[in-house]
């Protein structure tokens, strides 16, 4: 097996098992920062780069809240639907601005934070939980496809050459899958916050029933 397989295989394994924080695992008990920052390291644990000593940091949660990206805690304390705002939060701040994130969020903590009838924000954690891991072998199929594509590329030159290039574009082809996706979410984002504006302009537009 040649080197650049074998990476490819290291990382598939990798992984396969990264996991997402378990809806039961989820405190359904208000915690103090300590308890949140503690919670947060354990169950990011398997995502996580080797690099990073901490999931969280409390700096970084006092930021989120300052800038409004979910509500702020009650008597210093942390609801649980606190607790699935950060999870979210974990995963978009790796490709998405605070304003993006917010965007995404308000919605969401609106309808769905604190008591509510129906469809709690719980049950939709839960449910993104689940088709997650619908499309994760769909993602480990394109990944395997893209290093297949990458494989062809420069196939005339000398053997060195060749591994040199054929990685860089292997990296080349996933950055552009994440380049095309970021800009389609910061697009749609963009999209719907204009069509609220629009909405919200219009109303203040009509003139009042006398």
């Amino acid at each position: 097996m040649d080197n650049s397989r074998k990476r490819l295989n290291e990382i598939l394994h990798q992984l396969a098992e990264i996991d997402y924080v378990h809806p039961a695992d989820i405190p359904n008990i208000d915690l103090y920062m300590d308890q949140v920052l503690t919670f947060l390291d354990q169950e990011l644990g398997t995502v996580r780069e080797a690099t990073e000593d901490k999931a969280m940091t409390k700096t970084m949660i006092n930021n989120y809240t300052k800038n409004q990206l979910m509500p702020p805690p009650e008597k210093k304390k942390y609801s649980r639907e606190h607790m699935l705002n950060l999870i979210f939060i974990y995963y978009f701040k790796n490709f998405l601005g605070l304003k993006d994130i917010k965007s995404i969020l308000d919605p969401i903590n609106d309808k769905y934070y604190g008591d509510s009838e129906g469809l709690s924000f719980f049950d939709i954690y839960s449910d993104m939980v689940g088709y997650e891991r619908k499309v994760a072998k769909e993602v480990t199929k394109d990944i395997i496809k893209k290093y297949n594509i990458s494989r062809e590329a420069f196939a005339d030159q000398d053997e060195e050459s060749k591994d040199v290039l054929q990685d860089f574009t292997f990296i080349c082809l996933l950055s552009f899958d994440v380049f095309v996706k970021k800009m389609m979410i910061e697009q749609y984002i963009s999209n719907r916050r204009e069509d609220e504006e629009k909405a919200d302009n219009s109303s203040k537009e009509k003139p009042k029933e006398k």
